[in-house]
């Protein structure tokens, strides 16, 4: 399949540890974890989002 190597990742908050987000990558562009800064709503600022595995 073509879709093979955009896989779904789940972004976890570094401060309260839920994950809040899903966003899809390219496996084989970024083989490492991701890491954004995304809006936490339950710590009401922008914080830093790793991927969970």
């Amino acid at each position: 399949m073509a879709t093979d190597k955009r896989v779904k990742v789940t972004l976890a908050c570094e401060e309260c540890k839920r994950r809040n987000y899903i966003t899809i990558k390219n496996k084989t562009n970024d083989r490492e974890r991701i890491e954004m800064k995304k809006y936490c709503r339950w710590d009401k600022r922008h914080t830093v989002h790793k991927e969970t595995r």
